[in-house]
């Protein structure tokens, strides 16, 4: 299987460290070679025979670069090795973008489909901006669009609703789907500030280096309209999306709550009203008997409801990168075993 990566930040260094050293997860049975990395900030490489990962790992950890010989670097854009390159399948993680609607990804992931290429994708942008366009132009040409990581970092899911509640309709969901905000909220019930729960889970890795997307409830929002769009039929976007953030919560209302037994979580929800499918992302108050209770630090869990069960619910217990790298790996190996590719 011939891979394109674009974008390539610490799900890729993941993905690549886990194919370095395949030897370390037996079950796993997946040829790869990639033929292609391009990002945003480092330029691009392309190589038919096939790039050497660890000579790019390397070169990225030491001096902050894909290659020490510029001359190696590909005069292509992201879009236009897309658009000309001979690969497979393109792995599209560049960055979560909802001023732009979703782009540059979204235009990498149609000029892929458009010509017939799979593509695996962590960024939860296109799915919640065109996910009923990209769906469309993949099965008009015969190609597959998975995206199991663009939501709770790889926990199966958008598998488990298309494998396992076939001919149930899925009526709505709830659920905790942000880490980091998590996390912060787990904080100040200790009396701990937003800015101090911003920094530790900074430290942790989990939050960016500008945390608005999850502090001001984005992000959740994105993952509120992909589950929308793709579980229930929808076609919203993260601007339809009923949003308030955490910002206006205090360590006091915090700690108020619990000594009511009770726990404050930003909550995803989606939900119909007749033909139309709605969401929101809202800080709520839940009680000790509630799942959603029980998840702390960098958890996530949801709950599905259908017509023909009663709801399920997926936890998540504080998931990190090997989660979201094995989630696209997991997609490869569906595309694989769907196309016959090798």
């Amino acid at each position: 299987m011939r891979i394109l990566f674009i974008g390539f930040g610490n799900v890729a260094k993941e993905m690549s460290r886990i194919f370095i050293q395949r030897d370390l997860y037996p079950a796993l049975n997946l040829e790869s070679r990639v033929v292609g990395i391009f990002t945003g900030r480092h330029g691009g490489l392309e190589k038919k025979d096939g790039i050497d990962l660890k000579k790019v790992l390397d070169e990225l950890k030491l001096n902050n670069r894909l290659t020490a010989d510029e001359r190696e670097l590909s005069s292509l854009t992201p879009l236009e090795a897309a658009k000309t390159l001979d690969y497979d399948v393109l792995v599209e993680l560049s960055a979560l973008s909802i001023e732009d609607r979703g782009e540059p990804a979204a235009s990498h992931i149609k000029t892929a489909l458009e010509r017939g290429k799979s593509v695996a994708s962590a960024n939860k942008g296109p799915v919640s901006f065109r996910y009923r366009e990209l769906k469309e132009l993949a099965e008009k040409n015969g190609a597959l669009y998975l995206f199991e990581s663009a939501v709770m970092d790889g926990a199966p899911l958008f598998n488990f609703c298309s494998r396992c509640m076939k001919g149930a309709t899925i009526n709505g969901f709830s659920g905790i789907l942000n880490g980091t905000t998590n996390f912060i909220l787990s904080h100040m019930e200790k009396g701990g500030s937003l800015e101090e729960g911003i920094k530790m889970a900074q430290e942790a890795g989990i939050a960016e280096a500008d945390p608005s997307m999850d502090v001001d409830g984005w992000d959740p929002s994105a993952k509120a309209a992909a589950l929308a769009n793709v579980l229930m039929g929808g076609n919203i976007t993260p601007l339809d999306v009923e949003r308030d953030g955490i910002r206006a919560v205090t360590p006091d209302m915090a700690q108020d709550a619990v000594k009511r037994g009770m726990r404050l979580k930003l909550l995803c929800r989606g939900w119909k009203d007749g033909n139309n499918v709605h969401a929101s992302v809202r800080v709520e108050e839940v009680s000790r008997d509630d799942v959603f209770c029980l998840i702390s630090h960098y958890g996530s869990a949801v709950r599905i409801e259908s017509d023909l069960m009663h709801p399920n619910i997926i936890v998540q217990d504080c998931p990190d990168l090997l989660d979201t790298a094995y989630g696209v790996i997991e997609d490869l190996i569906t595309i694989r075993d769907s196309l016959g590719l090798i």
